[in-house]
């Protein structure tokens, strides 16, 4: 036997499913460009050979530019001798790891107030 159905209910009203009930809006140009990313994923076209083509030259080519600026980023790091007062004050002051705050000191030369500001300003 059947239940009822409340008066509210329609049968066959909704796919049953969740994410086709819940109409989202997106709330900026970066969620808007995400959610169409996101949409493009899942739709097929004719073409899948020839996008898949696409998108291996695009993954490589961002697999070497990402493997290309790590080892750029870490030349950048000078040479600063970094006092352990400062350290300390950047770990107690910013809830940083001390590798993180030796970091932050030696990109500003040292100057503790100087890593605070762009800290807080990033």
């Amino acid at each position: 036997m059947a239940e009822p159905q409340p008066r509210n209910v329609h049968e066959g009203a909704g796919s049953g499913d969740v994410e086709d009930e819940v109409q989202t809006t997106a709330k900026s140009a970066e969620d808007r460009k995400a959610a169409a990313a996101m949409a493009s994923l899942d739709a097929r076209g004719d073409d899948a050979s020839t996008s898949n083509a696409v998108d291996q030259e695009a993954v490589s080519k961002a697999m070497k530019s990402l493997g290309n600026g790590g080892a750029a980023e870490k030349k950048e790091v000078k040479k600063v001798k970094v006092d352990a007062a400062d350290v300390a004050l950047l770990v107690d002051e910013l809830d940083l790891t001390k590798v993180k705050a030796t970091e932050l000191l030696k990109a500003h030369d040292g100057d503790a107030i100087q890593a605070m500001k762009a800290f807080i300003a990033t």
